[in-house]
């Protein structure tokens, strides 16, 4: 029989493991992950115009396809990241490889536009979100002392998938047609993910306990409703590059690649997160988080500038990418930061259910946006946008700091 000493020592964390080379591994097997599924996701620019062609649909209608599936992904991010809290990381993530694959394969043969928004939208929604939310939650309880650092590497395989996969799918689809080369995705989705799901393991018993349910979050955090409203306006505004850089440039006529400037966004995403992630050891994360929200929206006004320049557009997408980026890496940091670790995945999904909404309004109503007044109207408001979610976030910190420093508070 295995006694209660034996017992209580088996449950004690095993604290060698915490920031250990096998923390690496999983962060590695995170890096492959969100490289496939979000270079999948953001390059749907290069299938724009090609499915909006043999469609017949306006540019509202087409965005369409990437902000249901943005949406999704980010709103299903509240249940992966609940079953990896609860069954590991390994099982959530095959569900998503397999759900990714089937969607791919079957908007490889929609006949209609509204059909493919099902295939496409849940096939990528899910797979999306049960590769990223539970995967990055992960990464976060196998460190302490190198944890933004860790975080910052795991997630940079969103910008090297976008700068990757983005100009590839432009060379695919102009080869062999849009439906083909959905079908090139689905056959390399499912070998990369496989990869990864052998290095998605759950995270030392260190980081296992219990913390307040995402109900009481819900009902009694003021930070967590601050952490809601910025995100979703910011989001507003960040996916519209991915869906309409490349139509800008084409309607323009500008020389130069339409699909390079958003890979320019990816790999600058990935410097923004090295970078900036490393420089929250050192700064407050969440001066570092604030900032880019401004950055972000700032970042606009050089698009609305830029004219028929390509060097300006080139810049916009390298500042907006490097914003970006570090608002990705720090999001979870910052959410553990202030709710802790345990049940972090359930948490940091809930949060990410506001980009998914701004993520759904804001292409389409973009798209609409520049079918009629224009792409000056599009870009102000985008700016806008932006901004608000900047001064969402600094406005709380001020109020914050006035009730600390209330009498009232004080006694």
């Amino acid at each position: 029989m295995v006694s209660a000493e034996q017992t209580q020592k088996s449950e004690l964390p095993d604290r060698s493991l915490i920031d250990s080379k096998a923390g690496w591994l999983v962060v590695l097997a995170t890096f492959l992950s969100t490289f496939t599924v979000f270079g999948v996701a953001y390059s749907f620019g290069a299938f724009f115009g090609p499915m909006a062609e043999e469609f017949g649909a306006d540019r509202s209608a087409t965005a369409f396809f990437f902000s249901i599936t943005t949406f999704l992904y980010f709103a299903f991010g509240v249940v992966s990241g609940r079953m990896a809290d609860r069954h590991g990381p390994r099982p959530v993530l095959i569900v998503g490889a397999v759900a990714l694959v089937i969607g791919l394969l079957l908007t490889a043969r929609v006949g209609s536009i509204w059909l493919g928004y099902l295939t496409y939208g849940l096939g990528v929604g899910v797979g999306v979100a049960c590769a990223y939310v539970p995967m990055v939650a992960t990464v976060g309880g196998w460190f302490e002392t190198q944890r933004t650092t860790a975080l910052g590497v795991a997630v940079s395989g969103i910008g090297v998938g976008t700068l990757t996969v983005t100009p590839l799918n432009e060379w695919l689809v102009g080869e062999y047609g849009w439906r083909r080369t959905y079908e090139i995705l689905a056959i390399g989705a499912a070998v990369l993910l496989g990869i990864a799901a052998i290095g998605a393991r759950r995270p030392p018993a260190a980081v296992q306990g219990e913390s307040a349910s995402l109900g009481e979050v819900l009902r009694g955090s003021l930070a967590f409703w601050i952490l809601y409203a910025s995100s979703f306006f910011v989001a507003l505004a960040l996916f519209v590059p991915f869906v309409f850089l490349a139509d800008y440039v084409e309607e323009r006529g500008i020389d130069g690649s339409p699909g390079l400037l958003v890979g320019l966004i990816g790999i600058s995403s990935v410097l923004g997160r090295l970078s900036l992630g490393r420089l929250a050891s050192r700064v407050p994360a969440r001066t570092i988080y604030d900032t880019c929200f401004f950055v972000i929206g700032a970042s606009f006004a050089i698009w609305l500038f830029a004219g028929d320049s390509y060097l300006l557009l080139a810049v916009f997408a390298v500042v907006l990418g490097v914003a970006y980026g570090g608002f990705i890496a720090l999001s979870p940091a910052v959410t553990a930061e202030l709710f802790g670790l345990a049940g972090l995945g359930a948490i940091l999904g809930a949060v990410y259910t506001a980009a998914g909404l701004g993520g759904l309004i804001g292409p389409p109503v973009a798209g609409a946006l520049i079918d009629g007044p224009g792409y000056t109207t599009t870009l102000v408001l985008s700016m806008m946008c932006g901004l608000t979610a900047f001064g969402v976030l600094r406005a709380e910190r001020l109020l914050s700091r006035r009730w600390s420093s209330s009498p009232q508070r004080s006694s």
